[in-house]
């Protein structure tokens, strides 16, 4: 790597060559640093992240955590992920060297989620909280596993919150009957009641659905995708698991004159 300064703009920039994965040699550079220390520090940590060095800092390691797994999860599940990684870790982590990071820094960060508020004023959910504490423990696994780092120091401390959550609660037949007697001047949303209850689908699933789905000579519904909407794009996924592929016999009840 080599670190210039740019006469026209008064500003440093950092050009380096690289070798990829594929072994061909490449070249990119970084502008745009006000000093020569900041120039010097960022080529440091790229230094760092190509040799795999632990101790480039957290937000570096992030970097290649996200290039390592964004293509190897589904688009929603990493967009939850990264919004994770991005409001309740990296505040706390971002400048520290990854391997410096140790089990009283993991409590002290717990105890700071523990103690926080959501945007409606209330402590996060226990569930919310393991789920949390999970996404930085994946990360260190991560660090332990393809990058040499020596230990795990949020598996050492152990998890936040649990894992059960609140009792779900669902509708009698008699009390869905009830509600859906409501909604029949509502064609579009009595059909989507009726098929999310009788078939036992998910919204996303639903909203998936297209004509093609459909087979009414063997009363079945199929399903093989699932809607998202991710950052005001319409995205289809696969659904939520590989089971999730599956051919309902459908059982939708007959409505006469205002009557299951």
């Amino acid at each position: 790597m080599s670190v210039y300064k740019d006469g026209k703009t008064n500003t440093w920039r950092v050009i380096y060559r690289y070798t990829d994965w594929k072994g061909e040699k490449k070249q990119t550079q970084k502008r745009g640093f006000q000093t020569k220390r900041e120039a010097q520090a960022w080529e440091r940590e790229q230094l760092n992240k190509i040799a795999g060095y632990l101790d480039m800092n957290f937000a570096s390691f992030i970097e290649t955590y996200s290039a390592d797994m964004k293509s190897r999860i589904k688009e929603n599940t990493w967009h939850t992920k990264e919004h994770i990684i991005r409001t309740k870790i990296l505040p706390y982590f971002s400048s520290r060297p990854i391997n410096e990071i140790q089990p009283k820094d993991i409590i002290a960060w717990q105890n700071e989620m523990i103690n926080s508020l959501d945007n409606h004023g209330k402590p996060y959910s226990p569930v919310y909280l393991k789920t949390v504490h999970n996404q930085l423990s994946a990360i260190f696994n991560h660090a332990v596993k393809f990058y040499g780092l020596s230990s795990n120091p949020a598996a050492k401390v152990g998890n936040m919150g649990k894992a059960k959550s609140k009792e779900m609660q669902f509708w009698t037949q008699d009390e869905y009957k009830k509600f859906s007697y409501e909604m029949m001047d509502k064609p579009v949303s009595f059909y989507a009641f009726e098929m999310l209850y009788w078939c036992g689908i998910r919204e996303g699933e639903l909203l998936a659905l297209t004509p093609a789905d459909f087979d009414f000579e063997r009363g079945t519904v199929s399903i093989t995708k699932s809607y998202q909407r991710i950052e005001r794009r319409d995205v289809i996924t696969d659904p939520k698991t590989a089971k999730s592929n599956r051919v309902i016999k459908a059982f939708l009840p007959n409505v006469r004159n205002g009557k299951h």
